[in-house]
């Protein structure tokens, strides 16, 4: 079985995360690849949705081989609710359920507020925001009837900071925070528990493409540890979040930044 690893070192085991059903979006690259090899690596049911066929695809057949149960990949289009919501129902069918929702799809874009259109305004919060709210509207009455669940929504280190050229960007992910306080709120007496990851700099290709060395030096220097952030880390601090070990944990918001200030 798989055994993925934080800093070359074995990752925590949950046993309480074993056949657990999980749903991931954007599971296909970056840190939801990350996420969807933890999971699969504690023994998890693991469904995710992608727009990125060849990295989906492939994801899958590397972590086949040795996994209890093979990632099963859906093809959807974040942006488009029917879409969404459809392939949300058939993830729930295959997997028989769905224990654990995260909420990890987004696009960082760079724009300056000058571009900004009322057609692209809509096009952002429907990228990193109006999704979020929608799958967990889809698996809120499954949990339901299981008598428990968790959501996990993915936020950002960026507006913590006011970094420039991301300003819906930020909107959106600012708005992720309110939405997980009010979720966990009103389906805490359901016993679904709803947490707001908020990632600092991860080392991915997507984020290498924005960073010169000159950059990533800045970001370092700006950090309280040494070290770029994996996926792993990320992934790590989710399957606590996820797992019956964090059953006291909801309506909050979790770093993963190396304490970047």
């Amino acid at each position: 079985m798989l055994q993925a690893k934080v800093a070359g070192a074995p990752r925590a085991l949950y046993p309480s995360l074993a056949d657990k059903r999980v749903i991931v979006t954007g599971g296909g690259s970056g840190i939801g690849e990350g996420l969807v090899e933890a999971f699969v690596a504690q023994g998890s049911r693991v469904a995710f949705v992608d727009i990125a066929d060849a990295e989906s695809k492939a994801l899958v057949a590397r972590l086949t081989p040795e996994a209890k149960y093979a990632p099963d990949y859906t093809h959807c289009d974040l942006t488009d609710v029917d879409a969404l919501k459809r392939a949300m129902a058939s993830m729930e069918e295959t997997l028989g359920g769905v224990d654990v929702l995260i909420n990890n799809a987004a696009n960082d874009d760079r724009h300056t507020i000058e571009e900004v259109t009322p057609a692209y305004w809509d096009e952002r919060m429907a990228v990193n925001l109006r999704h979020q709210f929608f799958a967990a509207q889809a698996v809120v009455p499954a949990m339901k009837r299981a008598g428990q669940g968790v959501i996990v929504n993915f936020g950002s280190i960026s507006w913590h900071l006011g970094l420039g050229d991301l300003v819906l960007y930020q909107t959106a992910k600012a708005a992720v925070e309110g939405m997980t306080r009010s979720m966990a709120r009103d389906l805490g007496r359901a016993n679904i528990r709803v947490n707001t990851i908020v990632p600092g700099n991860v080392e991915t290709p997507r984020q290498q493409k924005w960073y010169t060395p000159e950059g990533e030096a800045e970001i370092l220097a700006a950090q309280c540890l040494d070290g770029r952030i994996q996926p792993a880390d990320v992934a790590a601090l989710v399957l606590f979040l996820a797992s019956d070990d964090a059953r006291m944990c909801t309506g909050h918001d979790y770093f993963v930044d190396a304490g970047w200030r």
